[in-house]
């Protein structure tokens, strides 16, 4: 049962409605102030809901509150008690700006960012994120979301039993010219700790005669959420599969450097290919499961990464939305 189903719509507590933004999901819970107050006077009533809500339905909206400023949003988003963490291993440019908060994933704005969860491509990830509309885009640029036990669901039971039986294999290639260097995806200069941080996450390694790194890593298909203990879909094969490029890309990458040395790739546990079909009809689920919604100036979404996905579609004109992750 989600949190939402015991409880008559809309809802009015300590000045703020509390309702589902859409009429037809219960993802996500909208809490809206009517006075416009600051957010760090979110009262412990509406704390306890939304953190009930987040253990159930996945996700929370906030909604016509103050934040001023990006340290006002690390302070809400600290304020429920988890630290705060840092981008280890990441697959996607981002900039620091500072201590635990970062940009969105700052991809040009005509592409869209398939739905995931964050850093499920490894064996460590955030169990919160918390999202920050600074500035809406002209157009576009929302942050579609999606239940992921819906998805797990809904995914061909014999696609899904082999993804979990087998497990997946990330391979990646670290370039500056291709991809993501790997000084900054460690967030060091120094090779030594790159291979510490390797050996205590289960990743192997190699170096090239021209110090270029390589990784792989084997990781979930699905887990089970610490809490419900209902199954997820938990992974990025859709986004790491060679699949994900576009045809005229995938086929200059295969000629210019081979399959072996792409920036990153994905295989069954086994080692053994995923066909480009298995993951087309999990990106098809992924479209028909989500649901998405315009942003406002100041909105904050804060996700269950573990049941809720996440992505961003194209936009036109300025847009500026924050992260922070627990």
């Amino acid at each position: 049962m989600r949190s939402t189903d015991a409880i008559h719509w809309p809802h009015e507590l300590d000045d703020c409605i509390v309702a589902p933004l859409l009429d037809d999901n219960p993802l996500p819970l909208l809490i809206a102030s009517q006075q416009g107050q600051s957010i760090h006077t979110l009262s412990d009533a509406l704390r306890t809901l939304a953190q009930q809500t987040l253990n159930t339905t996945g996700g929370v909206l906030f909604r016509n509150f103050k934040v001023p400023t990006p340290l006002d949003f690390k302070r809400f988003a600290a304020s429920f008690g988890m630290p705060l963490g840092t981008y280890e291993f990441g697959s996607t440019p981002r900039s620091k700006v500072f201590a635990g908060v970062y940009s969105s994933t700052e991809y040009p704005a005509h592409q869209s960012i398939p739905l995931h969860n964050e850093q499920s491509y490894t064996r460590q990830w955030p169990s919160r994120i918390w999202f920050h509309c600074m500035t809406p885009s002209q157009t576009g640029g929302e942050t579609p979301i999606a239940d992921s036990r819906q998805v797990y669901q809904a995914i061909d039971p014999a696609i899904r039993e082999e993804f979990i039986a087998k497990g997946l294999l990330y391979v990646r290639n670290y370039s500056s010219a291709l991809d993501l260097p790997w000084q900054q995806v460690f967030n060091t200069d120094e090779r030594s700790k790159v291979e510490q941080y390797c050996q205590s996450q289960g990743i192997d390694w190699s170096w090239s005669d021209t110090g270029e790194l390589s990784t792989r890593q084997l990781c979930q298909a699905a887990v089970r959420h610490p809490l419900s203990q209902e199954w997820v879909w938990f992974n990025q094969a859709h986004l790491f599969h060679i699949s994900a490029m576009a045809q005229d890309l995938r086929q200059a990458l295969l000629e210019a450097v081979g399959e072996a040395q792409l920036p990153r790739n994905v295989y069954f546990g086994d080692g053994t290919p995923i066909p480009d079909a298995t993951l087309d009809a999990i990106r098809a689920v992924y479209a028909d499961t989500c649901v998405a919604f315009p942003w406002q100036a100041g909105d904050v979404l804060m996700l269950d990464n573990l049941l809720v996905a996440h992505g961003r579609n194209p936009f036109s004109g300025d847009r500026k939305v924050i992260v922070a992750m627990a």
